[in-house]
């Protein structure tokens, strides 16, 4: 990554240089109190275990609007004289952002990156402008593209959804804008695309042939996958789960109901999941469950850190603060090897009461700081704890013998009934999950 602070005509966050890590007992807001980036865990860095990227659209997009009023942030780089040169401008203070946070990759929605259009020429040529700019940034920072997606949900054309809409003219121009951000994501050297469907769904099911839509949407998916390959991309896809919020109700509800789409449609060779937490929440889930449903399956890509407010029924996006939750998630992980190709985007956004240019770093810096603690923990979990034993035993009785033919489905129903016949009244066993969550309090403190 470059040592310059900003890459542009101007410096947009003046006052804040390259955010340190200063250790535990620093009282300095900007600086990182956990996550070191060159600390050792498991013979990985931190970075490489983490895999931290910042979202464009909440971090220089969204201003704090809500549905009762305006935004409260005004930013500078909003000030330009066009639509271009206010992306422009936008984009070196992104860049500037994530270079001073020390963060190595970012994401971003085409329409974040560039001035929409409803003309499609202009559209592109936008995009394309805009694609040169963040591709010399990337150059000048060596900060990468984790992934690129396209919106499919803002614009009034996809009210009804977009690969799903029920008018065959919105689904060919929903087309339109994923070709250039697949095109896009490959010219930035994007290791993934994602397809987060915040319309496909429906409002009224007196209205809808839903097996009509997910048809469609499968085919949608596909055409995407098939051009994707076609022009050299070799990333992996990823669906990102949400139960409702737009819709009364989504497709994509959560990691079993992705997963289950996914095999049906044969989309699981070049399909993954990226799970949020909010998301898993708003499920009825918690944010581990969906995580192990999605590894669980081989299929869990990439992680959209944030968390939800446990009193309100929506999508927050608050900056990731629980411990609890991030040593979940660190947990499922580390046990299937890591991400890969994935990583933790923070989709998140400060407060609209967090008006100062300096909370979006602070927000970032506990979102970093309370993942690299999760990883800390979930590391000593696994490796010097007996966390992964007292599982292992728990499940002992199907390693040998009756219990194992049974596991290796070498046994019948009479079988299992003679088995229980001649073994008699199960003896109980405790589950300890008071000693369990005590376990993981006890590594918290360390």
């Amino acid at each position: 990554m470059s040592s310059s602070f900003y890459v542009g005509q101007r410096e947009f966050f003046p006052g804040v240089g390259r955010i340190p890590f200063e250790g535990r007992d620093s009282d300095n807001p900007l600086a990182y109190k956990v996550y070191d980036a060159d600390k050792q865990i498991g013979g990985r860095s931190m970075a490489e275990h983490l895999r931290f990227a910042v979202a464009y659209w909440h971090s220089f997009c969204g201003a704090g609007h809500d549905p009762f009023g305006p935004g409260t942030r005004v930013y500078p780089w909003d000030q330009g004289a066009t639509p271009l040169a206010r992306a422009e401008a936008k984009a070196d203070a992104a860049f500037e952002f994530v270079t001073k946070l020390g963060v190595p990759y970012y994401c971003f929605h085409d329409v974040d990156l560039a001035p929409d259009a409803d003309d499609i020429g202009e559209y592109r040529a936008n995009l394309g402008h805009m694609v040169e700019i963040a591709g010399e940034r990337q150059r000048q920072t060596g900060v990468k593209l984790l992934w690129g997606t396209a919106n499919l949900f803002s614009h009034p054309r996809y009210m009804n959804g977009a690969a799903t809409n029920p008018d065959f003219a919105v689904v060919a121009r929903a087309a339109v804008q994923v070709r250039a951000a697949l095109d896009a994501t490959v010219a930035l050297g994007g290791s993934n695309y994602v397809f987060w469907g915040g319309r496909e769904g429906y409002a009224c099911l007196l209205n809808t042939d839903m097996k009509r839509e997910q048809a469609h949407l499968a085919r949608f998916l596909a055409a995407a996958r098939d051009y994707g390959r076609s022009i050299g991309f070799t990333g992996t896809f990823l669906i990102e789960p949400k139960p409702m919020e737009p819709m009364h109700h989504q497709y994509d509800f959560d990691s079993a109901t992705v997963v289950g789409f996914l095999r049906a449609h044969g989309l699981d060779r070049d399909f993954k999941l990226n799970i949020e937490a909010n998301h898993a929440t708003l499920s009825g889930h918690t944010f581990a469950h969906d995580l192990q449903v999605a590894s669980d399956a081989g299929l869990l890509g990439s992680i959209d850190a944030n968390r939800g407010n446990p009193q309100n029924g929506w999508d927050t996006d608050q900056f990731p603060t629980d411990l609890y939750d991030a040593v979940g998630a660190m947990l499922v992980v580390l046990r299937q090897g890591g991400f890969g190709d994935g990583g933790l985007n923070f989709d998140a956004k400060v407060r609209r009461e967090s008006s100062d240019p300096q909370d979006l770093f602070i927000a970032h810096i506990g979102g970093m700081d309370t993942f690299a603690r999760g990883l800390e923990v979930a590391h000593a979990l696994v490796t010097a704890s007996p966390l992964e034993q007292w599982r292992s035993e728990r499940y002992a009785s199907f390693d040998s013998g009756a219990g194992a033919a049974f596991a290796n489905g070498q046994l019948t129903l009479q079988d299992l009934c003679a088995h229980a016949q001649q073994a008699g009244e199960p003896r109980q066993r405790s589950g300890r999950q008071e000693a369990y969550e005590n376990l993981l309090n006890q590594y918290l403190l360390r």
